[in-house]
């Protein structure tokens, strides 16, 4: 149970992240409706350098702060697959109970978080991270949200702004295969569908091109 002192600071962080938000990055933080100590948070991927691999990724997280909060820093565990950090497993950073020695009380959950953003953008390693390649974590970084929201309840009841994103999505998804003729038929069939649709142009390409040439010869007989 968090003391009164951790509970009143804990309450005027979030009105302070409520009148002035984190927009560049845009990153989101919550507490657990029913426990004052466990905060969830949303880091978006980068916006303004398309070339990371990180962009367009939306992650999900949550911070357990301790009783005795703001004088112990509190634990840092980020959700959702990324490819730099092993998802459900505390972080070693400095702003985290790994280092209490380092803990500043001055520091706030905006603190805390931007430090993190920092952090995953950087390759130093640490315990709790990974190494992959950049193509793997863009990939992580494309399923993110439907990760996010058919794997996670709490991410649901948090964020619904982020489960309408992703309803959004997907509806103009299912607009497009519509479009295409595609939308009754399963992701597997349709990559199939799709491969099998070019195999079946160079066929007739290909088919094109000798009867191109057989004509050719026939003229070239008949002068002869």
């Amino acid at each position: 149970m968090a003391t009164p002192l951790a509970t009143k600071r804990l309450q005027r962080e979030l009105k302070a992240l409520h009148k002035s938000p984190l927009e560049n990055p845009k990153i989101v933080a919550m507490p657990n409706e029913t426990n004052i100590l466990e905060w969830h948070y949303v880091l978006e991927g980068p916006t303004d350098e398309p070339n990371s691999p990180y962009s367009g990724g939306i992650y999900h997280g949550k911070l357990i702060f301790p009783k005795e909060y703001p004088y112990r820093p509190p634990g840092v565990i980020m959700l959702t697959p990324n490819g730099r950090f092993k998802p459900n497993r505390r972080l070693c950073l400095s702003m985290s109970d790994f280092h209490p020695e380092t803990w500043n009380p001055m520091w706030s959950i905006s603190t805390i978080l931007m430090g993190l953003y920092s952090f995953m953008l950087d390759d130093k390693p640490t315990t709790g991270s990974i190494e992959t390649s950049a193509a793997a974590k863009r990939k992580f970084a494309g399923e993110s949200l439907e990760y996010n929201v058919k794997q996670d309840k709490v991410f649901c009841s948090l964020f619904p702004e982020y489960v309408e994103l992703w309803e959004k999505r997907e509806q103009e998804r299912k607009a497009r295969l519509a479009s295409s003729g595609l939308e009754d038929t399963k992701e597997d069939d349709k990559k199939g569908i799709l491969r099998n649709t070019g195999e079946v142009n160079d066929v007739f390409a290909f088919g094109a091109g000798i009867v191109a040439v057989l004509s050719i010869l026939f003229a070239i007989l008949r002068f002869l």
